[in-house]
């Protein structure tokens, strides 16, 4: 069986392909000759995914799952939240979107007298998945599903570590003393929001697979 990934980040496709084993053929955006920027207009991490997901099975016709992932501070109201990629720029400390340097210096900059450093990451993952059936003459029965982790932390007053990338120099989750980029992706990728979405969302078709 194959399905769309839709994203061209190498690890995340590594990642997903090492768990699903060869139960299922991951393909990636580039694989199905995607290559336009889909439109991410959504007001929560949920519509974003399933934007982009419903997109490829739109105008490809395959099963397909994707991510959106944003870091929800609590002494910001929730920012950056669906904006976590271009949180410089709207906040005009940067010029351009998916600046990560600008992004976390952005972050530090609002934080820099706030005793409340909590934070929490939050993926959300759509699913479009075609299932094959004899009772339905138009090819399979579709299943739509939503899949989410989250996991707690705090904003450190500074970066620490040099392991991760976007914003795990200044996260720290519950229960470590050390952030993202310190712990590594080893780690990371077994305690992270994205990690626990992933599980829920393989756990899911490996029962339809």
């Amino acid at each position: 069986m194959k399905i769309v990934f839709a994203t061209n980040n190498e690890h995340k496709l590594s990642e997903i392909r090492d768990i699903l084993g060869d139960k299922m053929e991951v393909l990636s955006l580039n694989d199905i000759g995607c290559h336009v920027d889909i439109p991410e207009t959504g007001d929560t991490l949920e519509e974003n995914a399933m934007q982009k997901a419903q997109y490829i099975y739109d105008h490809y016709g395959y099963s397909v799952f994707s991510d959106d992932t944003g870091l929800e501070v609590e002494a910001l109201g929730g920012q950056p939240g669906v904006h976590t990629a271009r949180f410089a720029a709207i906040s005009g400390f940067a010029d351009k979107d998916h600046d990560s340097n600008a992004n976390v210096e952005c972050l530090l900059h609002q934080l820099k007298d706030q005793q409340n450093r909590h934070a929490r990451f939050k993926t959300a993952i759509a699913l479009i998945l075609e299932s094959p059936s004899i009772h339905d003459e138009l090819g399979g029965v579709v299943h739509i599903k939503l899949f989410e982790g989250t996991v707690e932390g705090i904003i450190t007053p500074e970066r620490r570590g040099e392991k991760g990338f976007g914003y795990d120099p200044v996260f720290q989750p519950d229960g470590y003393d050390q952030t993202f980029a310190e712990l590594g992706v080893e780690v990371k990728n077994q305690i992270s929001h994205r990690a626990r979405a992933v599980k829920k969302l393989v756990e899911y078709l490996n029962k339809q697979s």
